[in-house]
């Protein structure tokens, strides 16, 4: 299995470094096509998105962080984002519905 990366030009270009493939995007329509490819491709094993990208799909990219096993969806921080990170209990809260301890 192998980890692919989608996102800006400059994050394909940083993971390349260290030898993980990528594909630059620059519209919603080269995400779909994108995405596409890497679900149909059974080598890929983790697939990382960049936010500043997810954005253009966010509706697909949320339920596949939360439904796709192979390849497992993570969102990873773009370029130039002010977005925050839910913690790991608000993440599987607003997933499964479920309130985890605490307050």
């Amino acid at each position: 299995m192998r980890t692919f990366v989608i996102g800006n030009e400059d994050c394909v270009l940083g993971f390349s470094l260290v030898s993980v493939d990528g594909q630059t995007v620059r519209n919603a329509a080269e995400l779909e096509e994108t995405l596409d490819a890497c679900l149909a491709d059974k080598t890929i094993g983790l697939l990382l998105i960049t936010a500043d990208v997810a954005k253009w799909s966010r509706e697909r990219i949320d339920n596949l962080k939360v439904t796709s096993l192979s390849p497992l969806v993570v969102e990873i921080p773009g370029e130039k984002e002010d977005t925050t990170y839910p913690s790991l209990q608000d993440f599987v809260q607003r997933a499964m519905g479920v309130r985890l301890g605490g307050s």
